[in-house]
């Protein structure tokens, strides 16, 4: 398998799309691990595994629609798999594999069949203290984004996926990339107060566009950064309210084809009516419950 990305919205060819099946029961307080499913779990409406199905299923049908070839991880029994961007990322040709929490770390042996396919020498496994995930990498041309904590209480935080070590061993991997940090806000269990991910605050889309919260980072000058770069004309702000819906993490199957939970009114009438864009609307409201959504759910493997 050669693997081929170099922005979040080049035409897409094949993708990884996480399972829904067989997630078993719903974690306690305790045991969560987002603010987001804190939050469904305090408020007794985390989502059903039936619900998780529909969305995902309709999800793949828009994907399939477009003839993206879709790959599934294989079922591990009573385990949350809905997430395949915290597993792997792909940069340019090369895979790597992310050390993710340890609540999760069993998740990466329902992708070995996957990894076979694209070959060791296209896989790259960073040192364990380097810790990193998907949902935090985000790749624009010849930027590399990052979401990250340099928080002196970052190892007392759930929510804390990447560290600066990471950035550092990604720098040395991708020379020619401009790797800009950008530090998030983290809660453990308030989801309107903290950023679980860079892509819950801040996406690109078309081919010079972005969505974009702009308390979701803790320097401000940060925020000012990204609006610099596409253009404030360029960035769609999402509020308070839409950063906890997850309004930024929707998924583009091209420069001119998203996918979005159907509840985004305001933001999806701007990506038709504003910028042109042809928005594929599907339910996924359940799976936002658990702190994450449609990019969340993919780990695209080849974009033209």
């Amino acid at each position: 398998m050669k693997l081929n990305i170099n922005n979040e919205t080049g035409l897409l060819k094949s993708v990884v799309l996480g399972m829904p099946h067989s997630m078993g029961p719903a974690h306690t307080l305790e045991e969560s691990y987002d603010a987001k499913s804190y939050h469904s779990l305090y408020n007794n409406i985390y989502p059903k595994e039936e619900a998780i199905v529909h969305e995902m299923t309709e999800f793949e049908k828009v994907l399939k629609k477009y003839d993206v070839e879709v790959f599934r991880p294989h079922i591990i029994e009573n385990y949350n798999q809905v997430f395949a961007r915290d597993v792997a990322f792909v940069i340019e040709d090369k895979m790597i594999i992310s050390n993710i929490i340890p609540e999760r770390y069993n998740e990466q042996d329902a992708y070995r069949k996957i990894f076979a396919r694209v070959g060791w020498k296209k896989i790259i496994n960073l040192p364990d203290t380097a810790h990193v995930e998907g949902g935090d990498v985000i790749v624009w041309n010849d930027f590399l984004f990052v979401g990250t904590c340099f928080s002196e209480d970052y190892r007392n935080f759930k929510t804390a996926r990447t560290n600066e070590y990471a950035i550092e061993i990604l720098k040395e991997y991708f020379p020619k990339k401009r790797v800009i940090d950008l530090e998030l806000k983290k809660n453990d269990t308030d989801p309107f107060s903290g950023i679980l991910h860079l892509d819950c605050t801040f996406n690109p889309v078309g081919t010079d566009k972005c969505i974009i919260y702009k308390d979701g980072f803790v320097d401000e000058s940060d925020y000012r950064l990204l609006l610099d770069i596409f253009g404030e004309e360029n960035c769609f702000e999402v509020t308070k309210q839409e950063m906890f819906e997850m309004n930024p993490n929707i998924f583009s199957i091209s420069p001119e084809i998203v996918v979005s939970d159907s509840s985004f009114a305001r933001l999806n009438n701007h990506l038709r009516n504003e910028w042109g864009m042809t928005v594929e609307e599907i339910p996924y409201r359940e799976i936002s419950k658990m702190g994450g959504l449609l990019r969340c759910s993919t780990l695209p493997l080849v974009r033209e």
